[in-house]
């Protein structure tokens, strides 16, 4: 590294020793920047790169609640207000019992730079809570929504910070937020986005970041001459993102041949249908059961049991294409190796920061193409921009103009990530392209406003 990316990341280092995934995320942005900063000499005298690794603001809450017994317990909220240099904060709200102020900043960094890449008006933040709102009742959600909301409210507005979802936090939690917003304020905006279609939400916002990863790369494949129908590919996580990444792979006649959850994972050689589909997602969005259930309907899978020792299994299929859809780091060193083993030529990334760095250089050494998160999971802020926009206008676009409009922001999200890797570092280095294209927005905005 130059000098001064170098002394950044060591200030990094120094002032948040124990904040692995940030420290993380912060380094493997630098060794794009440090491609460039020699000709950005103003970016150095004005300290933007400082500046960016250092939240605008830092919010910690206590969060108590009572659960169905009456009794009283206390959880932690989040909110992380990173960066407004383009437009109001925007970015997720996370509830997992890992959440921490390590994992809140590193994704609130990585959301700058994946929102700037959209196109729209939308700065980078992130929240949530160590709440697990799995195998709780739906009384005690919305009790720890209310609570949670008590707090996060005077924090937030239509023009300063606007919430979504993300891991624990869906339509259900969405709604219970937004009421508690709505009683304390005695207004109704936008302040949400994820909402419900019947009180200002949008059409496909559910399906978006799966939808998004999915044109992204089929945009990355074109590129290169090659496509997605015929080709076999593999799928992490059975959640919300990785529940439409599989149904548009599907309609893209792709074929997917797992799932996976904390608890391990599913191999369907013959494919996961759309009727098999529909069962994942009543399974996990309703029922709230686990992936093994599946084997246990349908014949001719295996079901492989995770151990967190070993490397994924998920990763150690012959396939085409991979798409982590599941949490941080789920993709290590011999992961990658599996992955390059079995003739994978791309990996999509559906979730946040899903690789190593090890693995990211294991990977792009040997000539997959790696579609990053912060353009390639880019697909559910994109949309939840556009949500903001309804609100403001005071309307709803049909299914298909919000699909073309997402559509668009992918295809542009890949021209301007691949003309940044050419120019400034080397021919498909997304990484780089991602990396150094939303640096450069970010930081003609921080330039401009002054020091703020």
């Amino acid at each position: 590294m130059h000098d001064v990316t170098e002394r950044v990341y060591e200030h990094v280092l120094k002032t948040d020793p124990d904040q692995k995934e940030f420290q993380q995320a912060v380094y493997t942005f630098l060794q794009s920047i440090d491609k460039i900063i020699e000709e950005l000499p103003e970016v150095t005298y004005h300290k933007v790169l400082e500046r960016m690794t250092e939240p605008e603001r830092t919010i910690m809450f206590r969060v108590p609640w009572i659960d169905d017994e009456g009794r009283l317990q206390i959880n932690r909220g989040y909110r992380v207000e990173m960066s407004s240099a383009i437009g109001p904060y925007k970015g997720g709200l996370r509830l997992h019992p890992s959440v921490n102020l390590s994992i809140m900043k590193f994704l609130a960094f990585e959301q700058v730079f994946k929102n700037s890449l959209t196109g729209l008006p939308m700065g980078g933040g992130k929240g949530g809570s160590d709440f697990n709102p799995k195998g709780k009742s739906d009384a005690e959600v919305m009790r720890f929504c209310q609570s949670f909301m008590t707090e996060l409210y005077r924090h937030i507005g239509p023009d300063t910070d606007v919430p979504a979802g993300d891991i624990g936090v869906g339509g259900r939690e969405i709604g219970y937020l937004f009421g508690q917003y709505k009683r304390i304020t005695n207004t109704f905006t936008g302040i949400l986005t994820g909402k419900g279609m019947d009180f200002g939400g949008s059409n496909i916002r559910p399906e978006a970041t799966g939808y998004g990863l999915v044109y992204l790369s089929e945009a990355i494949l074109r590129g290169e001459k090659m496509e997605l129908a015929g080709k076999t590919c593999l799928v992490s996580g059975s959640g919300n993102v990785a529940q439409y990444t599989v149904e548009k792979l599907n309609e893209l006649g792709a074929k997917v041949v797992t799932l996976s959850d904390s608890s391990g994972m599913i191999y369907d050689e013959s494919g996961i249908s759309p009727e098999k589909l529909r069962y994942v997602m009543n399974l996990k969005n309703v029922k709230r059961g686990r992936i093994k259930e599946y084997a246990e309907k349908y014949s001719g899978v295996e079901y492989i049991a995770r151990n967190p020792e070993e490397p994924n299994p998920v990763w150690n299929i012959k396939a085409d294409y991979a798409f982590p859809c599941a949490t941080q780091n789920e993709i290590l060193k011999a992961d990658a190796e599996n992955l390059v083993k079995n003739g994978i030529k791309l990996v999509g990334e559906g979730a946040n920061m899903p690789c190593s760095v090890e693995a990211e250089k294991i990977l792009m050494g040997n000539g997959v193409l790696l579609a990053p998160a912060k353009a390639a999971n880019a697909g559910g802020v994109a949309v939840s921009g556009l949500e903001m926009a309804q609100n403001s206008a005071r309307m709803t676009w049909s299914r298909e103009k919000v699909d073309q409009e997402l559509r668009n922001i992918m295809n542009n999200i890949y021209k301007n990530i691949s003309e940044a890797a050419e120019k400034y570092s080397e021919k498909n280095n997304f990484v780089d392209g991602a990396n150094i294209a939303g640096f450069m927005k970010v930081s003609r905005a921080m330039l401009a406003e002054g020091y703020v």
